[in-house]
């Protein structure tokens, strides 16, 4: 997969309407318990959280280790092959040959394959190239040479036996990675700045406070039955570059003017079926109280949290309901030690947050950012990769939350005959600007949930309009964001123009797959002028063959209408334009 995987289906024609603004409306009273366990009771209100309550998942490592690893597939108890794998990081995958028609159809375990999606674990995306080269075996050795980058910085590979789990395990745990809560009602990845600690331009390097997070409360089984999944992103770089307005938490690095450099606080962003950006809680954190502040957060969830049904059980629906100012009263009096110190909003970034091209790190050394097609590598490309950066001076690398790689501290001299080898690698520094903004989620090749491709489709699309658009003077990359179901891990609501994948009827009276289109969202690093959610067009969807035709059509409007003396970005254009310039 290319992007982390959403856990409940969004039913083809049953999924919510996503909302078209950036501030979800607050749930309706309802008589009936939310399944808050400060204030309803920690009794279990669904199927979910009665096998929660009795094993939440940390254990069922042990018994894959001693029975399932003996016993193969067919000795899994469907419980935990449905529910606890995952807190170890592992899916079953689609089974080969089920077309998107029937996804909605069909129940979990008729779609699925005796093969698992198994998610390395990469908090802050940081990575040495003995690490990579693990990962780049395991691929070759256990998953037919599958490596894809997430828009989570993990690395996931699909075609994994259960028979295969304690050598994966021993080999990973070797180097220092691990599956440990890669997926799950459990806090997941922490993104962190691909640039952190050797940026020149950063404010504070975040790793400490990762650091802190993974080693005190990943594993603890205090966190390990939160309603849903937990996102949470640290940056100390002023691109903002962790998409930390749609995390559970953030933490976003700012210079107060009366007491210096910490982290201005946001809680409660999310996609899916039901988008809704972070808010500010107007809260100044230092340094030393990020562990604190994050746990306290995480507790609330915990706690205040709705756990009856599944598809509001995200912090956004309790942040919605509570607002930013009730929230933080109840974080500061109930689960910190202290009160926090007002602090103000960071700067709007003045340089995208995907760190593509060359860049001086503050040793004087250089950092080169590059983009594979749509975050898909494999394990030759990454075994090949390690002995590549090694050869021309570094042993480190970071993944990045757009399916980007940073190469870290390259020699100057180094520099031009280490792109040359990336090139060769399919690994560009200096990518089209439509390359560098389009990722994908992925799709139906694995994803139970999906209802149409996506790798194959992004990928043609992005050759076809590298030649269709070749010679235009684009004043910005243009974000191209392709999804599979309605749950957006693609996170089609925040770019230029976002696609989600369904069933659409086409002019001959067919149902054939399709996208409905999105156009005009985008995040803090994606040079708009404040988060937000894009318009959807009524009707406007484009067969799943046509993204490249649409999006040319669409790009080639917005250059000839655009006002350029006010430098109009493309999410600008699109929320003015008129429904007949977005068709």
């Amino acid at each position: 997969m290319s992007i982390e995987t959403a856990e409940e289906p969004a039913r083809a024609g049953h999924a919510e309407r996503a909302a078209e603004g950036a501030r979800a409306r607050p749930p309706r009273p309802s008589s009936r318990p939310n399944g808050q366990w400060k204030i309803d009771g920690t009794a279990p209100l669904n199927g979910n959280e009665e096998w929660k309550q009795v094993d939440d998942g940390l254990s069922v490592r042990d018994r894959i280790e001693k029975v399932y690893a003996k016993g193969g597939f067919a000795s899994i108890d469907p419980t935990d092959l449905h529910g606890r794998f995952r807190v170890w990081g592992l899916y079953t995958q689609r089974k080969p040959g089920i077309d998107g028609g029937r996804t909605a159809t069909l129940e979990p375990h008729e779609l699925e394959d005796e093969y698992f999606m198994l998610r390395v674990r990469i908090d802050g995306g940081q990575l040495t190239t003995e690490q990579l080269r693990v990962v780049a075996g395991i691929s070759t050795e256990f998953g037919r040479d599958t490596a894809d980058l997430t828009d989570r910085q993990n690395i996931q590979l699909h075609w994994i036996q259960v028979e295969a789990m304690p050598e994966i395990w021993r080999r990973l745990e070797a180097v220092g990675l691990g599956t440990t809560e890669a997926c799950g009602d459990v806090p997941r990845v922490i993104l962190g700045s691909p640039v952190a600690g050797i940026s020149a331009d950063e404010l504070i390097d975040p790793t400490p406070q990762i650091d802190e997070i993974t080693e005190r409360f990943i594993g603890d089984p205090s966190l390990a039955n939160l309603p849903r999944k937990f996102k949470s992103a640290i940056t100390g770089h002023p691109s903002q570059d962790v998409v930390h307005e749609i995390n559970d938490v953030a933490f976003v690095a700012i210079d107060h003017p009366a007491h210096g450099v910490g982290y201005d606080l946001w809680v409660g962003g999310g996609l899916s079926t039901t988008p809704r950006l972070g808010e500010r809680l107007g809260a100044f954190v230092p340094a030393e109280r990020v562990a604190e502040v994050w746990h306290g957060v995480a507790q609330i969830f915990r706690d205040y949290g709705y756990r009856r049904l599944r598809n509001k059980a995200r912090l956004k629906f309790l942040l919605a309901e509570w607002g930013a100012e009730k929230f933080r009263h109840v974080l500061e009096t109930e689960y910190l030690s202290a009160p926090l110190l007002d602090g103000p909003a960071a700067p709007k970034p003045s340089t995208p947050g995907d760190h593509i091209g060359v860049h001086r790190q503050k040793d004087g050394r250089f950092y080169i950012g590059v983009t594979p097609i749509v975050g898909r590598v494999s394990g030759p490309t990454l075994a090949e990769l390690a002995d590549v950066i090694e050869t021309h001076g570094s042993t480190r690398l970071r993944t990045t939350p757009h399916q980007k790689l940073v190469i870290l501290d390259v020699p100057e001299e180094n520099i031009d005959p280490l792109i040359a080898e990336l090139d060769r690698l399919g690994l560009s520094s200096r990518p089209s600007l439509i390359r560098r903004g389009t990722i994908a989620c992925t799709g139906i090749e694995f994803c139970k949930l999906a209802i149409v491709e996506t790798k194959v489709n992004a990928t043609n699309a992005v050759l076809a309009l590298e030649e269709s658009l070749r010679g235009l003077d684009l004043p910005h990359p243009i974000s191209l964001h392709v999804n599979g179901c309605p749950n957006s891990c693609a996170r089609i609501q925040t770019a230029d123009i976002g696609l989600k994948g369904q069933l659409i009827t086409n002019d001959a009276g067919e149902q054939v797959p399709g996208y409905q289109v999105h156009l005009g969202g985008g995040l803090a690093s994606q040079d708009r002028d404040e988060a937000g959610l894009g318009r959807t067009v009524r009707g406007l969807k484009v067969e799943a063959d046509g993204i490249a035709e649409y999006t040319e059509r669409v790009v080639r409007r917005f250059l000839a209408d655009r006002d350029s003396a006010a430098d109009e970005t493309f999410a600008q254009w699109a929320h003015r334009a008129d429904e007949e310039a977005l068709q």
